[in-house]
């Protein structure tokens, strides 16, 4: 795993611990057989980049719950037995704060379709493309692969990241 960027004055300002997220969502990477499901977003926040499939929590519900949702209406399939490793706080200067519940499936039901929101790719794990995704994934995307638990904290503006930090090995 690389180091991140040194942070900046502005990550270094928001006071994490007391840090509230406008709103909750979920990513979902399925890992199987050395490959990494992917999704080429076509909409919303990060269209045009790679990520895992996800959304926004829906009221009542459970971010375990919107992660197999979002992921269904996405892909087409049902991720078989899902489990949360990570929360990353995703702070954006001009936009929403997110709190983002990372989960991992090693497997899914059927075969990944493309949708009105995304379109499938695998890519093997020692090369994924991650000049096109967000710039922090690189950090805390290899502890999803190896199945370990982490909190990240990030702060973009627009696509740049400003700060990175990331406790690894701990409950989410």
């Amino acid at each position: 795993m690389s180091s991140p960027p040194a942070a900046s004055p502005a990550f270094d300002a928001i006071d994490w611990e007391t840090w509230e997220p406008d709103l909750h969502a979920t990513l979902l990477f399925v890992v199987r057989d050395g490959r990494i499901l992917l999704i080429d977003k076509k909409r919303g926040l990060g269209a045009g980049k790679l990520n895992g499939a996800g959304g926004k929590l829906d009221p009542g519900e459970t971010p375990h719950e919107a992660a197999v949702r979002e992921f269904e209406e996405e892909l087409g399939v049902r991720p078989i037995d899902p489990i949360q490793l990570g929360r990353l706080a995703f702070a954006v200067t001009e936009g929403d704060s997110i709190m983002i519940h990372v989960f991992r499936s090693d497997d899914v039901r059927g075969i990944p379709i493309e949708t009105d929101e995304a379109a499938p790719v695998w890519a093997p794990v020692d090369d994924i493309p991650y000049d096109r995704m967000w710039a922090d994934d690189r950090y805390w995307l290899p502890l999803v692969i190896e199945r370990r638990t982490f909190e990240a904290r990030t702060l973009f503006d627009g696509d740049r990241l400003l700060g990175f930090s990331i406790d690894p090995d701990c409950t989410p």
